[in-house]
């Protein structure tokens, strides 16, 4: 079976034998961007008896998204494909989150029958267990 797609806006005037509908979910590696597109895959068969396919996307013939996606966002070309559902779930994840509140000074808790001030620490006392002793 040839695929056709790439004739992207081209639309045969001839009925498909079979309309199967994909729903696929990208994210680009360059910029981070996620979407999600539904396609009517068309399978015809032209006058010769070949079979071919057309990918559709609101109502336009595109390329297949499997052959070589860009980014909708930057026009990066590595892309990664994922099963439906993957972009939304995660955005809907984000939105659940809760907010963490900003870091600040914190002080350490005082210890009762302690008055003296706490220790600041340093750089080489945390280093310290993992300094080779002198032999």
């Amino acid at each position: 079976m040839s695929d056709t797609a790439g004739q992207t806006g081209l639309r045969t005037t001839a009925t498909a034998t079979a309309v199967v509908h994909e729903s696929y979910a990208f994210a680009c590696m360059r910029c981070g961007h996620g979407w999600e597109q539904s396609y009517e895959i068309e399978h015809h068969t032209n006058a010769e008896g070949e079979e071919f396919v057309l990918y559709v996307a609101d109502g336009r013939v595109v390329p297949s998204p499997l052959s070589r996606p860009g980014c909708q966002n930057c026009d990066g070309r590595v892309v990664r494909i994922m099963r439906a559902g993957q972009v939304s779930a995660v955005r809907g994840a984000a939105g659940r989150q809760p907010r963490v509140p900003q870091a600040g000074p914190a002080e350490a808790p005082r210890v009762p029958g302690r008055d003296r001030e706490p220790y600041h620490w340093h750089l080489s006392d945390l280093l310290h267990p993992f300094q080779r002793r002198a032999s």
